[in-house]
């Protein structure tokens, strides 16, 4: 088995197993107090609104946009390190039959690796105030990253073999 197709298959089901174990932490520790959260600045909004207290209601409003806005980003954290530790392992199975010499599959694979751990973490930042803008540019990095990878693994499929790459 190659190199690049150790590193898919064993990188996917660590990433894998990562973005499940973030999942269940999620889920078990921070996903209720959110969810108790949205209902009750949203209630809290039609409250003061029905009040005719408006500056207390858009108060209201905005913290459930901030709390929505964090939460969004903790489920897609969750959903994209597994899917696209998926997406390695079954490239993982069938990477012998991309048509590189097998340095550059490697390096294909690597960045396909580190853009898919990076990717969601860039999107897990954007929640902490401080560190948006360096969340913002992981993300964008990342979501970079795994698309050259993913359009290099196309080419090397459809290439002959023999084209000195």
């Amino acid at each position: 088995m190659s190199g690049s197709r150790k590193l898919l298959l064993l990188g996917g089901m660590a990433l894998a197993a990562c973005g499940m174990l973030y999942g269940l932490h999620f889920a078990l520790f921070r996903e209720h107090q959110t969810l108790d959260r949205l209902g009750g600045s949203l209630a809290e909004a039609f409250a003061y609104a029905a009040a005719d207290h408006l500056p207390q209601s858009n108060a209201a409003l905005d913290a459930y946009a901030s709390t929505k806005y964090n939460y969004v980003r903790q489920v897609d954290v969750h959903s994209h390190w597994i899917g696209l530790a998926m997406l390695m392992i079954v490239l993982g199975a069938a990477f012998e039959r991309v048509h590189f010499r097998e340095t550059a599959r490697f390096k294909i694979a690597l960045a396909m690796l580190i853009g898919s751990v990076v990717f969601p973490l860039g999107v897990i930042l954007q929640t902490v105030e401080a560190a948006r803008g360096l969340g913002s540019a992981l993300a964008i990095a990342g979501s970079v990253l795994v698309t050259a990878a993913l359009a290099l693994t196309a080419w090397g499929f459809g290439r002959a073999r023999n084209d000195g790459w």
